[in-house]
Order: structure tokens, then sequence, then C-alpha cells
């Protein structure tokens, strides 16, 4: 699989959202649009990571930014995830890991000197016309809304 690169047209999917419905990356088109790919719901990293976008929603909003974070978890978790911590973002379930693999969001990991398979935690800021704009690898879950108001100027 070949790897994503700024400039390209970013892969269109679809994908069901907590309430079943499905969301398509090109329903945003005209709208800048924050994916990032989280390894599992109301686990420590990804909780700080979903409650700092819930936390800079409006100022996102408000520059007409979409963010939408998809992991393999079932849109049941997303729903329970979503009402644990009042969650303001679109969250997609891939449980096939088709868009993760696409967006090249999973791949071999180390933890502990031992090698395994896993999401690789990334983000992507797609711009207004469906293209690329940036890509972030190996996300520190800690901080990296900041990087991304920066980045967007917000």
């Amino acid at each position: 699989m070949k790897e994503l690169k700024i400039g390209e047209k970013a892969p269109d999917f679809s994908l069901k959202n907590s309430d079943e419905t499905l969301i398509s990356l090109k329903d945003f088109l005209g709208k800048k649009v924050i994916i990032y790919f989280y390894p599992k719901d109301d686990t420590p990293g990804c909780t700080t990571q979903a409650c700092d976008f819930t936390a800079n929603y409006d100022k996102l909003r408000n520059n007409e930014i979409v963010v939408i974070g998809i992991s393999p978890d079932s849109t049941n978790s997303h729903l329970k995830f979503i009402d644990k911590y009042k969650l303001k973002h679109i969250l997609l379930s891939d449980p096939q890991k088709e868009v993760i693999k696409t967006y090249g969001a999973w791949g071999i990991k180390k933890n502990y000197g031992k090698e395994y398979e896993g999401l690789i935690r990334s983000t992507f800021i797609i711009d207004e016309k469906g293209k690329i704009s940036k890509i972030y690898k190996n996300v520190k879950a800690k901080g990296h809304i900041d990087v991304l108001l920066k980045d967007l100027q917000c």
C-alpha cells in the first residue's frame, strides 16, 4: 500500500458513527477536516485526545473545521465513550480497519522491546478541496491539540 502524501486527494470513505449513520468524507467538501486515528475508546491517551478536541470544539467549529475520530471500536463503544465524556465531535467505527490501513495508520509498533501490529496514532488535515494538507504520524495524545491549533492558525 502506497503512503499518502501532502497535496494528494484524501481517500474518501464511508463509515458508521455512534448513531449507526453512514458518514462520508465527501460530505465535508468546502470545510477543513481533522481526521485522527486512535487505538481504543476510554483508554487514558485516547480519552485525553478526545477531551482536548471537545474542549476546543467551538474554536474549531468557528473556523469551519470538522473533527472526525476513527478507531476499530464498535459504534456502541463510541456511543458509550461520547456519553461518558460528553464528546462533541464525530467518532466513526472502522472494525475491519479498511480506512485505518488506507491512511497508513496501521503497522508495526514496538512496546517494551516487542514488535506487534497495531494502530499508529495519526492525524490528517484535509483542506476544503479534499486534499491532504498536513500529516502527523506517531502522535503523542497529550498536547497534540496545541500543535494542531497552531498549524491551523486558530
